[in-house]
């Protein structure tokens, strides 16, 4: 919490901060362990969670000032029920864009979050809170949801680990919007915590109904145990219709040359011919109109006008364009899981580019106002649901370059796995886990605006 006080000034990682409640959780957990007795596989870790997330005690304001924040909140959500369960320590909600819309991390509530690596550039969206705080040591583990990205485009923008988990692997409820590619994942410094966060969260709950049973696979003990010798890995740099950054292309061919060294046999193959896009933004923009729908007119005069505009945009959606983007999407599903007969595992870039500028810009660099155009990768295994994780692979100009491993459906272990043996042989892609003093540099002294808990109002 001291390094949350320290540097939230200058990245905006938090829309609430309640130091009350993590001391009091952490004191708990102490006296557990004190009696030998610790509570499940997080006693007294800190975890910050997303302002998605429905968490008992705490608004859940999901970036809009639409929400009355003064209100009953009595229920967790089946992640923060089953972290509560397993010991881990609550300190704080991490900043999302109103209703977790768009790839990049600001709101007409919490404003604009930063990249730790440099302040001009965003952490990612919509989890780049819980990127930042997880990348800035405020704490060693964060939640993140995703429907498009938002676990690992703020992974890659930032040199974490972030995974997308195969859908329903992880319970969701409230149901998000945008229904069956709204995903639940760990973002961690490490693929050990990921795999260990990944056996506190997963599993069903009776709210939701796309929920799958328990695999009753332990990932925190077998995320080691994976060979890569034999693997039948495809490299696509391009997922067969976007071009990356050179640096980029460079950073992921040596990537693969290291999975190579492993004993996988890698060759090049493209998993798709042409950009899903159409299908994603034809289905997306059903959910958009749902949530203006629901809103009042004075609401909508509230919310973020970028926002009303895509959700307006959904409106001139026919009933034609939509069932013809459901088949289509079925069809690539139908597709990939094809692929995945070939291959063991797919490796591309997670993001084209390294980190985008974090305010608007009126030239053409990547930024918030042009995010469609750079935002090419992720989503489509949304679409498809398959397990995918970003993992940090290098750097180019300061600024991180992540790498995108993804598996056939329900392998999240062999995605790990895949991913824990990178890590290993690649050795640490970070200066220091302290930055090397970067923060130190870069944040702005804090620290009278860091105050506790309040309701009605950001509380930091």
């Amino acid at each position: 919490m001291r390094r949350l006080e320290i540097y939230e000034s200058a990245i905006n990682a938090f829309v609430l901060y309640d130091p009350e409640t993590g001391l009091a959780m952490a004191r708990a957990s102490e006296a557990r362990w004190q009696k030998g007795e610790p509570q499940g596989l997080l006693d007294g870790v800190p975890v910050a969670l997303k302002d998605t997330l429905l968490t008992r005690g705490w608004p859940r304001l999901l970036g809009s000032r639409t929400i009355e924040p003064n209100q009953a909140w009595n229920e967790d959500a089946p992640v923060p029920g089953r972290l509560r369960a397993n010991g881990a320590v609550f300190f704080g909600k991490t900043t999302t864009p109103e209703f977790g819309w768009k790839g990049v991390t600001d709101s007409p509530l919490s404003g604009v979050t930063r990249n730790p690596w440099n302040l001009e550039r965003t952490p990612g969206g919509s989890s780049g809170g819980s990127a930042a705080a997880v990348l800035a040591g405020i704490g060693p583990l964060a939640v993140g949801t995703d429907a498009g990205g938002s676990i690992r485009i703020p992974a890659a923008f930032c040199s974490i680990v972030g995974h997308k988990p195969t859908f329903g692997r992880v319970a969701v409820y409230p149901p998000s919007a945008f229904g069956d590619v709204a995903h639940v994942g760990p973002m961690t410094r490490t693929v050990d915590d990921a795999a260990l966060m990944l056996d506190a969260m997963k599993g069903p709950d009776s709210r939701d109904w796309h929920s799958l049973p328990d695999d009753e696979i332990a990932y925190r003990d077998h995320v080691r145990d994976g060979s890569m010798k034999g693997k039948r890995v495809a490299l696509s740099l391009t997922l067969g219709y976007a071009e990356p950054a050179p640096a980029v292309r460079a950073a992921v061919e040596r990537a693969a040359q290291t999975f190579a060294e492993l004993g996988a046999v890698v060759e090049e193959a493209d998993p798709f011919s042409e950009s899903p896009m159409p299908i994603f933004q034809t289905l997306a923009l059903g959910g958009f109109w749902a949530l203006l729908r629901a809103q009042n007119p004075e609401a909508v005069a509230l919310m973020d006008p970028g926002l009303v505009e895509m959700c307006r945009r959904g409106e001139t959606v026919t009933q034609e364009q939509y069932v013809e983007a459901v088949a289509q999407r079925v069809a690539l599903g139908q597709r990939l899981r094809l692929f995945f007969d070939r291959y063991d595992l797919l490796l591309s870039p997670t993001m084209p580019i390294p980190a985008a500028f974090a305010d608007p810009r009126t030239d053409e660099l990547p930024n918030p106002s042009n995010a469609w155009s750079w935002v090419t990768y992720t989503y489509v295994f949304n679409l498809t649901k398959n397990p995918s994780c970003s993992i940090p692979c290098g750097f180019t100009d300061g600024l991180p370059i992540g790498l995108m491993v993804t598996g056939p459906l329900y392998d999240d272990l062999g995605v790990l796995q895949a991913c824990r043996a990178y890590e290993e042989a690649a050795g640490p892609v970070w200066p220091s886990p302290e930055l090397s003093g970067c923060l130190d540099k870069i944040a702005r002294p804090a620290n009278a605006a860091v105050k506790a808990k309040i309701p009605a109002s950001r509380s930091l």
